[in-house]
């Protein structure tokens, strides 16, 4: 995204799961803000909104899973380009959306092209309220007062609609989403304040951890890490599985460890590593998407390899639910990156705090770190596609 007119157009993505984690797609919104860093009023922010929807590639930022897109008045009547079958989209209506004078109409046509529709911020408003008979999905945000929670999911499930919990980023706010019966939740793939369960390792997670310990080195120990590759056959497997894959376009297939792991080269290592701890299959692909995603998007923005092992190394630590302290000492990771990972000091720990309010969607949260929320959305947005790539080659053995 570039910056447009007065302000800034923002990309934002949140992955939707089901209570056992399991992706049912992604939310994407655009927020766009004045010169002064302030969210335009809808009505204004409609045509920044419907041309950042015309370039984005909604196959890189969801892969095949439904997108719910926030909707404005072009994309329901199709007159706004999205990149996408319209079956996989599932448009949502603001508040001020569902008061629109045609919105009856708005949403018939979006039916017709077979889009779902849904009620975004849903509040129990009189024009929401006429829509539930045609919608699929309302998301109601999970800050509200407990009273109104329940008020507005009873209404909803009584309608037989389903209800996205959004905001659901702590361990309270999903107990509550719990207690509510909410069927999916929007927030961070990974919850900050999730508390470590994980005090043991078996012989290959440890083989993993040793790998990413040898990788965060000054100096990476490359017959160190042949031995230690080798020394597992699930890494050994996956390093030969990748450098014979149609990814690295060999004439001839690599049989020796050794020589694979040369040609991998550390980053990919990395990679291979975290996907071998946290068992990635075809079927736990998100999870490691987003890991690697955060990876990505903390390198890019530090420009260097070190930003890539915080950004992997937090995301390890949430999704595994080890504590952080276990896996500083595990990995053995320099004092400064120790430092950026346990308490986000240091140019690092900045970036890192940054990414975590991004993937809370909390603009203001990010510019409270110092950095512009347009670059580290930028960032995120531009290694969300070649995180895919990465996690799909891996989860798939590489073939």
């Amino acid at each position: 995204m570039t910056p447009v007119g007065v302000g800034k157009v923002t990309v934002q993505r949140q992955p939707v799961v089901r209570p056992d984690r399991s992706v049912y797609g992604y939310a994407v919104r655009v927020q766009v803000t004045d010169a002064a860093g302030h969210a335009l009023p809808e009505d204004a922010a409609e045509p920044h909104v419907d041309g950042a929807y015309a370039a984005l590639d909604l196959s890189g930022l969801a892969s095949d899973q439904p997108v719910l897109l926030r909707a404005t008045a072009g994309v329901l009547t199709g007159t706004t380009s999205v990149w996408g079958a319209p079956e996989r989209l599932v448009l949502e209506i603001s508040p001020t959306l569902a008061r629109h004078p045609d919105i009856d109409t708005l949403v018939a046509a979006a039916l017709a092209r077979g889009s779902r529709v849904a009620l975004a911020d849903y509040d129990g408003s009189a024009p929401q309220d006429r829509l539930l008979d045609r919608v699929a999905l309302v998301t109601i945000d999970l800050a509200r007062s407990d009273d109104h929670l329940a008020l507005l999911t009873d209404r909803a499930l009584h309608a037989g609609v389903a209800v996205i919990a959004e905001r659901a980023d702590t361990t309270e706010r999903l107990a509550r989403a719990a207690a509510l019966g909410a069927d999916l939740l929007q927030g961070p793939m990974f919850q900050r304040d999730q508390a470590p369960v994980r005090r043991s390792f078996n012989a290959g997670e440890l083989q993993c951890l040793e790998l990413l310990r040898i990788l965060s080195a000054d100096q990476v120990d490359q017959t160190a890490v042949v031995t230690t590759v080798a020394a597992d056959p699930e890494l050994s497997m996956r390093v030969l599985h990748l450098v014979n894959s149609s990814a690295f376009g060999l004439r001839t297939e690599v049989d020796s460890v050794r020589q694979a792991v040369v040609l991998v080269g550390p980053r990919q290592l990395h990679a291979l590593a975290i996907a071998s701890l946290i068992d990635a299959r075809p079927n736990t692909v998100a999870a490691l998407w987003s890991v690697l995603t955060r990876a990505m998007t903390c390198r890019a923005l530090a420009g260097d390899d070190a930003g890539y092992t915080v950004g992997l190394l937090s995301a390890v630590a949430a999704q595994q639910a080890i504590a952080l302290t276990d896996l500083v000492d595990r990995t053995g990771v320099s004092d400064q990156l120790a430092a950026a990972l346990l308490r986000h000091e240091g140019r690092h720990g900045q970036l890192l705090a940054a990414v975590l309010a991004h993937e809370e969607n909390n603009s203001e949260a990010v510019a409270a770190t110092g950095l512009e929320p347009w670059d580290v959305a930028h960032a995120y947005l531009a290694a969300v596609p070649q995180a895919l790539a990465t996690a799909t080659s891996l989860a798939f053995g590489g073939n």
